[in-house]
């Protein structure tokens, strides 16, 4: 079993190898400290259950942003709702100009592999309101999609979760059972809807 300091130990060797190999300049270059990347790499508050972001999705919440950083093919086939593409390859040069304002940037790809070296770039980047989704799509298909009520009593906070799962389940069924066409005017609508929220022009 692994402990802490061997956990700790491969956190650094892997910020360590990112860092090597990214080409970082000017407003793309890590201002961050070590210590500041790992502790928040280490937080349990730097993540999103798939729950907490059903709930995000069946709430309608206009304070979170997802971001996908898998291909714009595996994007263009499914994607929860309301989420924007951004591939893990090009995640280090749009970051610094896409992460900003208020909004709470959840990251998540089909695993937790990209989202977390995706979430330590951020962080390297002085991105502070950036989050992962922590199991990625797989987590969501298997706590979201996945969910069965079963027996006969069930409690007020089990059926609210149901109840959550559900709803975004339903969500995420329809959009992406929709036409490319119709996909795309559900995104730009969207993005429309963001800009005036925000005081910007259409």
């Amino acid at each position: 079993m692994i402990n802490i300091r061997q956990t700790i130990s491969i956190i650094l060797i892997a910020l360590g190898i990112i860092l090597a190999l990214l080409p970082l300049t000017g407003s793309r270059s890590f201002t961050a400290s070590p210590g500041k990347v790992l502790s928040g790499i280490t937080d349990e508050k730097s993540w999103f259950t798939a729950d907490q972001v059903a709930r995000f999705i069946a709430t309608e919440d206009t304070t979170v942003q997802l971001i996908d950083l898998r291909s714009p093919e595996e994007f263009s086939r499914l994607n929860i709702p309301g989420s924007l593409n951004i591939p893990y390859e090009s995640f280090v040069r749009i970051a610094p100009g896409v992460l900003t304002g208020n909004n709470r940037y959840i990251l998540y790809a089909n695993g937790d592999y990209y989202a977390n070296n995706a979430y330590t770039i951020a962080k390297g980047l002085n991105i502070n309101n950036v989050y992962v989704m922590k199991g990625g799509l797989n987590e969501w298909f298997e706590t979201v999609m996945n969910s069965r009520f079963s027996g006969e009593r069930i409690t007020a906070r089990e059926n609210a979760l149901f109840e959550n799962r559900r709803k975004a389940g339903l969500i995420f069924t329809e959009i992406n059972s929709l036409p490319d066409s119709l996909k795309r005017a559900y995104y730009q609508a969207r993005q429309v809807g963001a800009k005036k929220l925000d005081g910007g022009c259409e």
